[in-house]
């Protein structure tokens, strides 16, 4: 891992982190974000927390509100933030931290991803018992 490390690629966070971050850039707290888009407070709570997403025409107005593109909330592609700066020195140690946290974050994305396959391979083979 270099100390270019994109914080917030698809493999390094989640729509939450990048909607979390956007809206801290500019100043906006949830409560504000929340009234400008017409929603529910618990609503951008739950966006932030990876809990729910929003529709099409309310991601393109928070895209417009956090000034980063669609594409970028979405997938962490396009424009959007730079990652924080930090003019310390990463040691061996934290870069070591750093990598194998996202070692681990893509394996339990790839274990997810499995088992949603298996559970799908299993309602598949259970729908044809039920019809015999």
């Amino acid at each position: 891992m270099d100390d270019a490390l994109d914080w917030y690629s698809a493999d390094a966070a989640t729509f939450g982190d990048r909607v979390a971050a956007a809206r801290e850039a500019t100043g906006m707290t949830q409560k504000e974000l929340a009234k400008r888009l017409g929603i529910r407070l618990a609503t951008m709570r739950s966006w932030e927390d990876d809990l729910s997403e929003p529709r099409a025409n309310r991601l393109s107005m928070m895209a417009g509100l956090l000034n980063v593109s669609m594409m970028w909330l979405i997938n962490g592609e396009g424009e959007g933030l730079a990652g924080p700066v930090d003019t310390s020195p990463m040691t061996d140690e934290t870069r070591n931290i750093l990598t194998e946290l996202l070692d681990l974050r893509a394996d339990m994305l790839m274990r997810a991803e499995q088992v949603g396959r298996l559970e799908k391979r299993l309602r598949a083979t259970m729908d044809v018992h039920a019809d015999e």
